[in-house]
């Protein structure tokens, strides 16, 4: 790998509470060069309370197959590229999956920058026994579907 090579952080964002982003997610959104955004709207309000400048771009379930090429070209041109969604981790039941793929084909660091998960947290206070627990995503909307989903699970 070429050391002018940029790299594409995975950054988790706050659930809820702008005051909850972790000094180093903070620290990476300001510095890195472009930062790939879910929905760059809800993602300014968070940029602008942590009084963050940097280059938005949108990277959404719709754009991620076709914006991935752009991503992968600028990191390989340099820049280093931060991943965010709307709230909670990137990947995780939201777009990033495709970039991540790519990234790790052309031999471009991927570093994950953890943060508030709102499943775990919810569990933590829930006082139900946590020896092990399962975490599947968004469930269908229609009853009969949900319900095939529960049967297979």
């Amino acid at each position: 790998m070429d050391n002018s090579t940029g790299k594409l952080y995975i950054v988790a964002t706050p659930i809820g509470n702008s005051r909850d982003m972790s000094p180093r997610g903070r620290e990476i959104l300001s510095t890195v060069d472009i930062i790939a955004a879910e929905d760059t709207r809800r993602s300014m309000v968070l940029l602008n309370k942590l009084e963050i400048r940097n280059r938005l771009v949108s990277n959404h379930k719709f754009n991620e197959y076709g914006k991935a090429k752009y991503f992968i070209n600028e990191m390989l041109s340099g820049k280093s590229v931060a991943v965010i969604t709307d709230a909670g981790t990137p990947c995780i039941s939201d777009p990033g999956n495709e970039l991540i793929r790519a990234a790790v084909e052309a031999g471009i660091p991927v570093i994950g920058v953890p943060g508030c998960c709102a499943a775990v947290n919810a569990l933590s206070i829930s006082g139900f026994d946590l020896s092990s627990f399962l975490f599947y995503g968004f469930f269908p909307r229609e009853n009969a579907d949900r319900r095939k989903l529960l049967e297979k699970l």
